[in-house]
């Protein structure tokens, strides 16, 4: 029972930065029809920038509670990472919205290229280390243990989702986004600015990736120029889980790709003794994307994309 619970909790906790990063995936998608490959890096930029915040304010205000210089450092990576994915919309995907899809597939693919090499010539090539702010003891759930930083991950998952939807379904920007994903061309004559929905789902997608980012090197003290990749690999494998641009199904297809991870790593593991071990927990994950596509291609909550042509 203690294992148990204690897999659904790194499965939780994991999840939660998928969702997040899923979102951004999904919201871009849902409003051009673009799958944006950069977005792990963004989440690696927020990551690398949080670091360096952090060991700032360790040396200024060492006295500082932990969970107030983790917020610092959130508040700090989250500007950076929108000003990054708001350059990267403009320079890189601007001019392609109506080109080939092939074209910003393969542009967002060297973006990524480009910003794991600024981020290498700015902070190096070697893992750097992210100081621990947070109290190390953990408490006792059900036989679990669950620390500090894990609570403070789920609790700023939860309500970073929860504002994203409030914003998308209950504000003027939200319906904006919503009416411009149906139909840019009757949004535009409605007096929708296209341009500027764009930026915002950017913008809000870069956001989010940024507290996913500071969250990851907080949880596994360590950041790294590349390590954008699979975790944007496998959150936009969650966002096409639960169903691409649709904000329910990332949330959805980011949670239980985090808990098919967590108890396929820990149960499997077990079972084969340790062969398909933690190493190998990729697996598990893109496993069973592949099953639930090849059964329902639209995703396990369906699409929500109009069909523009």
């Amino acid at each position: 029972m203690e294992t148990l619970v204690q897999q659904i909790i790194n499965g939780l906790v994991l999840g939660s930065m998928y969702a997040l990063v899923a979102l951004g995936y999904t919201m871009v998608y849902g409003v051009l029809n673009l799958i944006n490959f950069a977005h792990g890096d963004v989440l690696m930029i927020g990551a690398m920038v949080g670091v360096t915040i952090l060991n700032i304010v360790q040396q200024l205000a060492p006295d500082l509670p932990g969970i107030v210089k983790l917020g610092i450092a959130i508040l700090g990576a989250i500007p950076v990472c929108m000003l990054v994915s708001i350059t990267i919309e403009r320079i890189a995907y601007r001019r392609l919205r109506n080109a080939p899809r092939l074209a910003p597939l393969i542009t967002a693919i060297g973006v990524s290229i480009l910003l794991q090499t600024i981020a290498m010539l700015i902070w190096g090539r070697s893992p750097v280390p992210v100081p621990q702010v947070m109290p190390a003891e953990s408490w006792h759930l059900l036989g679990a243990r669950i620390t500090p930083t894990q609570v403070t991950l789920l609790v700023l998952a939860a309500v970073s989702m929860a504002a994203l939807v409030f914003m998308i379904e209950k504000t003027r920007i939200g319906r904006a986004m919503r009416a411009t994903s149906e139909n840019p061309r009757i949004a535009g004559l409605m007096g929708v600015d296209a341009n500027r929905v764009v930026v915002l789902t950017f913008a809000i997608g870069a956001a989010l990736a940024a507290v996913a980012g500071v969250m990851w090197g907080a949880l596994y003290s360590s950041a790294q120029f590349a390590m954008g990749f699979m975790p944007g690999l496998k959150a936009f494998s969650a966002a096409v889980l639960g169903g691409i641009g649709n904000i329910y199904g990332a949330v959805l297809g980011g949670l239980l790709l985090g808990l098919i991870e967590s108890l396929g790593a820990g149960y499997v593991g077990d079972w084969t003794g340790n062969f398909f071990g933690s190493q190998y927990q990729d697996i598990f994950a893109f496993l069973v994307l592949v099953i639930v596509l090849t059964l329902r291609p639209s995703g396990l909550v369906g699409e929500r994309v109009a069909d523009r042509a």
